[in-house]
């Protein structure tokens, strides 16, 4: 049963960071005593207190200290790591294929979605070679390596889909919301999967939605599987080889549209980021965004007064 109380020790300058973070992300605000600050938003209550004891409730703590808190603020995963470890061992045992995303939440750079199939053959080889979740891997250059060894070890088994600023912004007008853009996503990344590999019976994925979503998408196409929802799926070994591939991916994708910017551009949607944003706005105009950048976000809408 997920926790619904965290608490733990965090610095001045990790309490500021937590503070911008959540501001980007339309938190809501509020005063306590002996607190720096009280924030509010998707079913979390956070406290930062003077002492530098930080509080965390609600139905999305785990959620919360498991996907920000801990990979963007602490740079620990302590939690998380707590957490694998009560789990039992995933269903490797079996063929299925695993899927996951990169660049949801970054401002500048494409959304990127990977799907990996792995056997009773490869999935061990795949846990030798230490394939975990690509937020634990900090190195960029560990990315690509164990990316290309993931292709070697799975080749003919993997696939993914790559939306640049532009497609992605034109499909986001389309379609109108990031968790149906998803799931169309995801469900051209298994028909590819299934094209290679027929009788894969199952697809796991991380929790972002409605799976119906991703069924809805592959039946308008004639494609069926059993699909499976779980928080934490980069546990599963096919998961977290999809995560590195779309991590690749998108790391491939900022170099792109670094060249179109000229200049490296930062990724998450941080205060530094608007911060860039903001200057390469001024002095080259809202033309380039819509291809370095992702314009439903609220940092589009801060740079660009529209």
């Amino acid at each position: 049963m997920p926790a619904n109380t965290y608490s733990c020790k965090i610095t001045d300058l990790e309490a500021a960071a937590l503070k911008n973070l959540l501001t980007d992300r339309g938190w809501e605000f509020t005063t306590l005593p002996y607190a720096k600050y009280k924030a509010v938003g998707n079913q979390v209550n956070v406290v930062a207190y003077e002492s530098g004891k930080l509080v965390v409730q609600g139905k999305g703590t785990e959620e919360f200290v498991l996907f920000t808190l801990e990979p963007e603020i602490l740079h620990t995963f302590t939690y998380t790591q707590s957490q694998l470890d009560a789990l039992p061992d995933p269903a490797e045992a079996t063929t299925h294929g695993g899927i996951d995303e990169s660049g949801k939440g970054d401002f500048f750079g494409p959304l990127v979605i990977a799907g990996v199939v792995v056997t009773p053959e490869t999935a061990p080889k795949l846990r030798e070679l230490g394939v975990c979740d690509s937020k634990k891997i900090t190195s960029s250059e560990k990315i690509i390596r164990l990316a290309k060894e993931i292709r070697s070890i799975t080749a003919g088994s993997y696939s993914s889909v790559t939306l640049m600023p532009e497609t992605y912004n034109r499909l986001y007008n389309s379609i109108g919301n990031l968790n149906r853009l998803l799931a169309w996503g995801h469900a051209r990344v298994i028909e590819n999967l299934l094209e290679q590999n027929p009788l894969c019976p199952r697809m796991l994925s991380d929790k972002f939605g409605d799976e119906r979503l991703i069924r809805n998408a592959l039946m308008e196409r004639g494609r069926q599987i059993k699909m499976e929802q779980m928080v934490r799926a980069e546990s599963d070994v096919a998961v977290a080889a999809a995560s590195i591939l779309a991590r690749d991916g998108f790391l491939a994708g900022m170099k792109k549209i670094a060249e179109f910017a000229g200049k490296e551009l930062p990724k998450g949607a941080s205060a530094a980021v608007k911060e860039t944003a903001a200057g390469l706005f001024s002095e080259k105009g809202g033309e380039l965004f819509r291809k370095i950048a992702k314009l439903h976000f609220k940092t589009w809408n801060e740079i660009s007064g529209m």
